[in-house]
């Protein structure tokens, strides 16, 4: 078969593919966070598997990329339990936000890894995260022009 007929992806492979980057924060995470850094990696090694038989290249590369880097968050993890009753906002502590309007947001401040905003879920690197960082109760920050008052915290 000529080589005009192979398809660049096929020819992929983890040494072509560029590196994931890793944050050079440290890489706090919560316990749930540590189970769902452990699950990836299952997943990913079972998909490795899967791809060796298949003799599927192109997927080999991105999976071992991806196997790469959430081993190496694994072995990095520095697992930090939520306070029962915090004082002050930190990782793992949950803030309920109350607006100008009455309408209240609830966040808690995660690892990057385990982030997902439209669930509640903010990374602890998040500008919104180090603008709460170290307050407490009744106190206001300003986020994009509003003004934001902390109403509780929840381990």
């Amino acid at each position: 078969m000529s080589r005009a007929f192979v398809r660049e992806s096929d020819q992929e492979t983890a040494e072509s593919l560029p590196r994931r980057a890793v944050s050079a924060h440290p890489n706090l995470v919560t316990p749930n966070g540590l189970a769902l850094l452990e699950a990836k990696v299952r997943e990913l090694e079972e998909a490795r598997s899967a791809a060796k038989l298949a003799d599927d290249r192109a997927t080999l590369a991105h999976l071992t990329r991806d196997a790469l880097y959430f081993a190496q968050r694994l072995a990095s993890a520095r697992v930090i339990e939520p306070a029962a009753a915090p004082a002050v906002v930190r990782f793992g502590v949950q803030v309920v936000l109350a607006e100008s309007d009455g309408s209240e947001r609830t966040f808690r401040l995660v690892g990057e890894d385990e982030a997902d905003p439209a669930h509640g879920l903010l990374s602890w690197v998040s500008p919104l995260a180090q603008a709460l960082i170290g307050r407490e109760p009744g106190d206001t920050i300003t986020l994009q022009g509003r003004e934001l008052e902390i109403v509780r915290l929840e381990g």
